[in-house]
């Protein structure tokens, strides 16, 4: 579809949906951001499995430390990826935003 086949007839489309594109686009880009945060931290949270060091640390697990850890590896896990769909979404969003209204 073009742009201007999209946006063709001005009356269909409410004056608040074209005004509030870019506020969308800066609030994706804002999260686009955090999760990218989130995803730096929590992928340095995560322990090393090929000699189980920690990351920031750098100290060795104990067989205790490692079983003590496992829901908390399960945990940054399913936080890096959640956050990671979140972000791909957003992205996503936001590049749906751009091709929809160029801001003429």
């Amino acid at each position: 579809m073009n742009n201007s086949m999209l946006l063709a007839d001005t009356e269909l489309v409410a004056p608040w949906i074209s005004n509030s594109f870019p506020i969308i686009r800066i609030v994706l880009f804002c999260l686009v951001v955090a999760c990218a945060i989130i995803l730096i931290i929590t992928t340095l949270f995560q322990n090393n499995e090929s000699n189980n060091t920690d990351v920031i640390t750098g100290q060795q697990e104990s067989y205790y430390s490692k079983n003590k850890g496992g829901s908390r590896d399960a945990k940054l896990k399913l936080i890096t990826i959640i956050t990671s769909i979140v972000a791909v979404v957003c992205v996503v969003l936001y590049f749906v935003s751009l091709l929809i209204y160029s801001g003429n």
